[in-house]
């Protein structure tokens, strides 16, 4: 079971769709009971920074997050969801982000912002690019991006400036594209975390 945790913002519907669709089955919830049960958590997000870890840290959900991927449950962020993976963001002031991965999530100061439509992610490692050559398109939504090191970097995309699309650490994903609206490879993305 995969728990996409409902904190009141995100394609909650699509991403459980998805993973419907791959034959696995996702619990939409912010019950930490059922949360518990999930052998695996998808953080979705769409809509502000502030706006939405306030909704987190206001459900109990940021310390739940934080102490599952303390414990090894894998998680995987996704577009917002993946900032707040992050160490702080300055999306409409500065906001703590849940400090899994080191960075800061900063805006896009050149080109048409919002960054939209498909663009493809390269230099791509680990396990939840499996059989994705580099270079495949994915479908970006985005404002803001996450300024990290190498080291936290699992995929980047050229978009006036390289920036990190995918982040990560250990047991924690993060990707800034949706996967769920990417077609075949954004389905072979999340086979790739259902199977970890």
């Amino acid at each position: 079971m995969i728990g996409i945790l409902d904190y009141g913002m995100g394609n909650l519907r699509s991403v459980q769709k998805a993973i419907a669709y791959l034959g696995g089955s996702a619990a939409v919830t912010a019950d930490e009971d059922t949360l518990d049960g999930c052998e695996k958590l998808i953080l979705p997000g769409v809509g502000s920074f502030g706006a939405g870890i306030k909704e987190l840290n206001d459900k109990g959900l940021a310390a739940y997050v934080k102490r599952r991927a303390a414990g090894g449950t894998p998680l995987l962020g996704i577009c917002l969801g993946m900032q707040f993976l992050l160490e702080e963001s300055e999306e409409e002031g500065l906001f703590s982000g849940l400090g899994l991965v080191k960075g800061r999530v900063v805006p896009f100061t050149e080109g048409k912002i919002p960054h939209m439509g498909w663009n493809a992610v390269t230099d791509m490692r680990g396990q939840l690019f499996k059989g994705i050559p580099s270079g495949t398109q994915f479908y970006f939504v985005h404002s803001y991006y996450a300024d990290t090191t190498q080291a936290f970097t699992l995929g980047k995309t050229e978009y006036y400036r390289t920036f990190a699309s995918a982040v990560g650490k250990d047991n924690v994903f993060g990707v800034q594209f949706h996967p769920e609206k990417s077609g075949a490879a954004g389905l072979q993305l999340l086979r790739n975390f259902l199977a970890l």
